[in-house]
């Protein structure tokens, strides 16, 4: 007998209406009456008693009912667990993450993307900005998330969500106890700077925002990672400026966090290469999947 004969024979002892089992596996009521009697000259046993008005199952037949039914849980826990052992070797998504990237919204599109699509494996390599546009250029990689890569024709960023800025103080400064900060408070007194030939996007926004209010800031230090950044600032070696969802994160104990009365953000990226053949479907999925979530 075949899996076909066990699933009408559940259908029938369930139901014991031949019409009503008939309609719940989709076949006419003949061949599925059919089926349940070449079923029992097959196992050489009486199945239902087959009576005018109703069907009853026979001790065998209550007897099968009990084993198929068992026998049908282990072939769909089979068929579900072969699916998962292949995606597991399935083509993985590469996804190359900033190393000083700590927003907890890119794990948020991660874990959502996995419910949608639980089938696309992905692996997270963590790196440099300069090592993420490498990446992508070779093919090493599918897609990235940084704050903004250095201008290349071949790849394309979109802007997926943005963090709103605030400013950070060493909990000794004059300006810790403030509730709000503008920027040309807060940028009076010495100040860390993220290293351009590190973080060129991330740079690159602070002087936006800065030449956006008329700011100007008196660098005293650059620091090359977030950590360094951050030490620097806890230090009381100058004043710095950050993404609150960064910062949150974090949670700091040795960092003041001020609110910025200027309403400044930074903006994530996704960052790929772009999308020419239907070959790159999951990508594109994914890359609309990122810029949705705003």
């Amino acid at each position: 007998m075949d899996i076909r004969h066990l699933l009408y024979f559940i259908a029938v002892a369930e139901e014991l209406n031949f019409r009503r089992a008939a309609e719940r596996v989709h076949i006419d009521q003949t061949p599925l009456s059919r089926a349940i009697r070449d079923l029992e000259e097959r196992l050489g046993v009486v199945l239902f008693v087959r009576r005018p008005r109703r069907l009853e199952l026979t001790p065998a037949g209550d007897k099968l009912l009990d084993h198929a039914r068992r026998l049908v849980i282990r072939l769909e826990r089979a068929k579900r667990v072969v699916r998962e052992t292949d995606a597991r070797y399935r083509e993985p998504l590469r996804i190359g993450v900033d190393e000083s990237y700590s927003q907890p919204k890119l794990a948020e599109c991660l874990a959502r993307w996995r419910t949608i699509s639980p089938d696309v494996p992905l692996e997270l390599t963590e790196m440099g900005a300069v090592e993420l546009l490498t990446a992508l250029r070779s093919e090493e990689l599918d897609v990235g998330f940084s704050f903004g890569l250095p201008h290349d024709d071949t790849i394309s960023q979109q802007p997926a969500w943005v963090s709103p800025g605030v400013a950070i103080l060493s909990p000794t400064h004059e300006l810790a106890g403030h509730q709000v900060l503008s920027l040309a408070e807060l940028l009076r007194f010495p100040a860390i700077a993220c290293q351009a030939a590190s973080h060129p996007g991330l740079c690159q926004q602070v002087r936006n925002v800065l030449q956006q209010y008329s700011v100007s800031h008196t660098p005293v230090a650059e620091a090359r990672t977030l950590t360094g950044y951050l030490t620097r600032v806890a230090a009381g070696l100058g004043v710095g400026i950050a993404g609150a969802d960064h910062m949150r994160t974090l949670n700091r104990e040795d960092i003041v966090v001020v609110r910025l009365a200027e309403p400044i953000h930074f903006t994530t990226y996704v960052v790929h290469k772009s999308l020419k053949s239907a070959s790159r479907s999951v990508l594109h999925r994914f890359v609309t999947h990122a810029t949705s979530l705003q």
